[in-house]
C-alpha cells in the first residue's frame, strides 16, 4: 500500500467530514441565533437535530475512506482500545483541525451579513464554539466528560459482534459458519441518534462538544476573524472542551478493554 493511500487518503477524507460537520454544525446554530436570520428562534431541538445531520454527513463521506471519527476524542479513544493505529492519531488530529477550522471561515462568510446585525458578543461566539449555561467548571466537565465517554462506548458497542449482521458462509476450512460483517455506511444512523440523544439529554449544561475540534478550531477561528463586536474567546472556559472530552474518550476505551 502506498503512503498517500495508507495515511494522506485518510487524512484528506477526515478534513472533508469535520469540515462538512463544522459547516453544517456551526451553521444550524447562526440560522438559529443571528439576527435577521430566517430560522431565527428555531431552539435548540433544531440546533441538535441538524448536528446529528451533520454527524451522519460527515460519516457518510469520510467512512469509506477513513473510518469517520471526526473527533479527536474518537481517534485517542479507539486507539487506547487497539480498534485504531497509534501512528495514525496525531495525522488524523491535525486533518480533523484543519477542517473544523475551515469550516467555521466558511459558516462566518455566508452568515457576515448577520453577524453584522447581531449585537449580543455571546450569541457571536456560540456560533463558533460552545459555552457553559452556568459556570461551574467541576460540572462543565463532567458533562463533557460524560457525553464523551458515552459517545466512545457506544460507538464501541456499535462494533461487537453481537450489533453487527453475520452472513452464512458454511465455511469448513475455518472451521464457522457464520462470520460477522462491519455496519459500514449504516453506521452513521445509530451515530445520528447517538448525537441527537446527547445532545437532548445532556447538552444543556455546556452545549455538548464532546469534540476537541469541534470547539477548539472554531474557536480559533473566532479570534482571529474580523467580527464585527465580537468580544472576546472566551480563553478561560476553552480548556473544558478539549480536556475533558478527552478524559471521556480514554474512560470509555477503558471501559471497552473490561466490558467487551
Amino acid at each position: 500500500m502506498s503512503f498517500f493511500h495508507e495515511i494522506i487518503q485518510p487524512c484528506v477524507f477526515e478534513f472533508i467530514g469535520t469540515f462538512i460537520l463544522i459547516l453544517l454544525g456551526d451553521g444550524v446554530v447562526a440560522g438559529c441565533c443571528l439576527k435577521k436570520s430566517k430560522g431565527e428562534g428555531s431552539g435548540w431541538v433544531v440546533i441538535t437535530l441538524a448536528w446529528g445531520f451533520a454527524v451522519m454527513c460527515g460519516v457518510f463521506i469520510a467512512g469509506p475512506q477513513s473510518g469517520a471519527h471526526l473527533n479527536p476524542a474518537v481517534s485517542l479513544g479507539l486507539a487506547i482500545f487497539g480498534s485504531f493505529k497509534w501512528s495514525y492519531v496525531l495525522p488524523y488530529i491535525i486533518a480533523q483541525m484543519l477542517g473544523a477550522f475551515c469550516g467555521a471561515l466558511l459558516v462566518y462568510a455566508i452568515y457576515k451579513d448577520h453577524f453584522d446585525a447581531t449585537e449580543d458578543p455571546a450569541t457571536k461566539l456560540g456560533v463558533f464554539c460552545t459555552g457553559p449555561a452556568i459556570r461551574n467548571y467541576g460540572r462543565n466537565v463532567l458533562g463533557e466528560f460524560v457525553g464523551t465517554w458515552l459517545l466512545v462506548f457506544c460507538i464501541i458497542a456499535f462494533a461487537t459482534n453481537a450489533n453487527t449482521p453475520s452472513v452464512d458462509v458454511r465455511n469448513l476450512a475455518l472451521g464457522v459458519d457464520m462470520l460477522p460483517v462491519g455496519l459500514g455506511s449504516s453506521g452513521a444512523f445509530p451515530v445520528t441518534m447517538l448525537i441527537m440523544a446527547i445532545g437532548m439529554s445532556l447538552g444543556g449544561v455546556t452545549g455538548y462538544a464532546i469534540n476537541p475540534a469541534r470547539d477548539l478550531a472554531p474557536r480559533l477561528a473566532h479570534a482571529i476573524l474580523p467580527i464585527k463586536g465580537k468580544g472576546t474567546s472566551d480563553w478561560q472556559y476553552s480548556w473544558v472542551p478539549v480536556v475533558a472530552p478527552l478524559a471521556g474518550a480514554a474512560f470509555a476505551a477503558l471501559c471497552g478493554l473490561l466490558l467487551f
